[in-house]
């Protein structure tokens, strides 16, 4: 548990001792020649109900960003071979929408991806809003390694940059993630409140 005299310590820490602190922790747990390739596809761009006032895929603001519908499953995987060929061992997926809800045929798409992603040899990665523990499950079975869901910001300040959902919305998300035995990839915007 982190008190905020601990955030505000890590906060005020130089940003090479940072880098420092953190080679240190990654030896010590990862082989220090090897990096990780990762490629990260937006497979529902734009149109998002949220109100995230940093971003530029909410509908709530006249941005360059156009709504796209969710891209075809065959897309997807010739992305993924592309990524794969490229030497990425994990693909992300991202989709543009404040959670999964009853966007059952997406969902259905969404899964038959990770699916297929995953049979080609590949770590698998979403980011797709909200999800209930049944949703987090479904996407584990299908072969889902992590899962993307930032915080944001912190709890006292969340409501001046997001009012569309709460923080606590999002920590419902992370338990459900963890509790489904996925990763999870989560992090917030520093100095944003």
């Amino acid at each position: 548990k982190w008190s905020k005299n601990m955030i505000r310590a890590v906060y005020d820490t130089p940003l090479l001792n940072l880098i420092q602190r953190a080679s240190v922790v990654h030896r010590e747990n990862f082989d220090a020649r090897i990096v990780q390739k990762a490629s990260l596809l937006s497979i529902k761009t734009g149109g998002c109900s949220e109100d995230c006032s940093y971003c530029p895929q909410s509908s709530k603001y006249n941005t360059f960003v156009k709504a796209e519908r969710l891209m075809k499953k065959e897309d997807v995987l010739a992305s993924a071979r592309r990524a794969k060929e490229a030497g990425s061992s994990r693909f992300c997926m991202g989709s543009a929408w404040r959670e999964v809800g009853g966007k059952k045929s997406g969902f259905k798409q969404i899964l038959e991806m990770v699916k297929e992603i995953d049979a080609m040899g590949m770590e698998v990665c979403t980011t797709l809003g909200m999800l209930d523990a049944k949703q987090a499950q479904q996407l584990k079975e299908a072969g889902l390694t992590a899962y993307n869901h930032n915080l944001d910001t912190s709890p006292e300040y969340y409501s001046k940059i997001i009012t569309t959902r709460t923080y606590d919305e999002r920590l419902e998300t992370l338990k459900n993630v963890r509790e489904a035995g996925l990763n999870v990839c989560c992090g917030g915007i520093i100095g944003l409140g």
